[in-house]
Parts: structure tokens; sequence; C-alpha cells
């Protein structure tokens, strides 16, 4: 079994348009699912977002049970990896405009789970401070859309390999999310991840933290965080739906002893 391979329209080893509007214009949404034994986790969560994000696009989501049918054709049942799906408007002609009822194109790609490095878990991670700024477009905050050239950008700012993350800012200023992950910043009992509706993405774990807070006697709440306030918390954690959650232990100057909270998360996540 190969490492890669993907399904295109349900098709094996079908090609790419040069006319997709997925490829010409980013115009489409995707979702990064962890696979395990064949199973997508969090399955109906994951596809609740897909179909959300489309809607936003005006794109039409295929049913489930689509999607569903060709990850079991790309994953046996004792398969283990990553399931990316990308849903983009289709093959149009040239120009921005779009028939109201393009017919889509979807995709399909099983990759092997990412080898994160044990001690990212063990011992926390350390985390860049991006110079890269992320715009401000109302319409499109919180939604996976495929133009994701902030965060390559940001991506491609350091090449250290002791640093794991990169925490980015928008252009006020303000505390974002991470290039691959969402924030949380613990202060107390209090547990807040940064507002979005100005910019970032709205991600599944950052759902689930969010309710799963009060079990850890924590209040959960969305704001406004600024990078002083984020400096000053008792507890950093950085999350995304294939690793669970890191804890930041060295970030802009700033140390944090080893805490519990995404050790904790980390284990309920998995469950």
């Amino acid at each position: 079994m190969s490492s890669t391979s993907f399904l295109v329209n349900g098709m094996p080893g079908a090609a790419i348009s040069p006319l997709d509007r997925g490829l010409a214009y980013g115009d489409g949404v995707f979702r990064t699912i962890a696979v395990r034994q064949g199973q997508p986790l969090l399955w109906d969560i994951h596809y609740r977002k897909l179909a959300a994000d489309s809607a936003r696009l005006g794109i039409t989501c295929p049913p489930a049970d689509i999607w569903r049918e060709e990850m079991a054709r790309l994953f046996a049942k004792q398969d283990s990896g990553v399931a990316k799906l990308i849903l983009t408007r289709g093959i149009a002609e040239r120009g921005y405009a779009f028939a109201p009822h393009a017919e889509t194109t979807r995709i399909i790609m099983r990759t092997a789970l990412p080898a994160y490095p044990e001690k990212n878990a063990s011992e926390g991670i350390r985390v860049h401070l991006c110079a890269t700024r992320l715009a401000h477009q109302p319409l499109l905050a919180g939604i996976k859309h495929l133009n994701r050239l902030e965060n390559v950008l940001a991506r491609n700012e350091w090449h250290d390999p002791e640093i794991s993350e990169g925490l980015m800012l928008d252009q006020e200023g303000w505390v974002i999310e991470g290039v691959m992950s969402n924030i949380f910043v613990r202060s107390g009992t209090m547990l807040v991840t940064p507002a979005l509706e100005q910019c970032g993405v709205a991600g599944v774990t950052r759902q689930r933290i969010l309710e799963l807070a009060p079990s850890f006697g924590l209040t959960p709440d969305i704001v406004h965080l600024s990078l002083p306030e984020l400096m000053q918390a008792d507890e950093v954690v950085m999350c995304n739906s294939l690793y669970g959650a890191w804890q930041v232990v060295d970030f802009n100057g700033r140390t944090w002893a080893k805490g519990e909270l995404s050790t904790s998360l980390r284990r309920v996540l998995q469950e």
C-alpha cells in the first residue's frame, strides 16, 4: 500500500482540470481528518463543518454517504492515516463569475499520519511569533477555504526544527491562531480562545475544547485576545485534529513550566 493515494470525483488516478476554480482561484473548502482502523474520527462533526463552510461560499456539498463510501475505498478496515477532503466549485470558463449550479469537484486524499516528535506532547513546544499578519475578511472568517497563502508565508519564516509552530496575529495585532492550529489561553479558571469574526479558521478541535472546558472546572469564552494578555497567561495550548493539544512552553522570550491542561485535553480528545 502506497503512503499516498487519492480519488477525484470517485475516480482513482484522475487528473484535475487546469480550468478547475479550486486551482485557479482557491475557490473551495477542505477538511483534514484523522483515520483510525479505517474509521474517520469525529466524522459527523467534520462533515457538518465541511457542509457549513461550503454553504458559506454557495457551493453544494455532496451527501455524507458519498464521502464515506469513497473514504472506505481508500482506507481498509485496519488502516490508519489522514484523509484530506477537498471540495471545489468545479470547472468553469475563464473569469471570476461562476454559474450558480456548477458541477463541483470532489477530491479525497489519503496520506500517512504525521510523525510528530513525542516531546511535543510530553515536554511542550517552542513557538515562533510570525511577522506575516492575517488580513481581515469577515465573509471568509472561520472557513477552512483553499486559499492558505498567508499560512504558507508564515510557515516559511522559520527553519529551526526545534520550533514546532508559529503564532499569527491579525492586521490590528490581535492574537488569532497558529499556522496549523487554534489557540487556547488559561488564566486561573478562565479558558479563552481568540474571536474569529474577521479572519482565522474555526477548527473542530477548538469547538470540542470549548464544549469540554466545564468538565475540567474551566469557564470557556471567545474573546479579542491581545499579545500582552497571552504573555501573562498561566498556560497556552495549541490544538488541531491530528495532534490534539500541545502546551506552549517557549514563546516570544517567555517560558512556561509544563502544566497538566494539554495532557488532560489530549487524553479526552482521543477518547
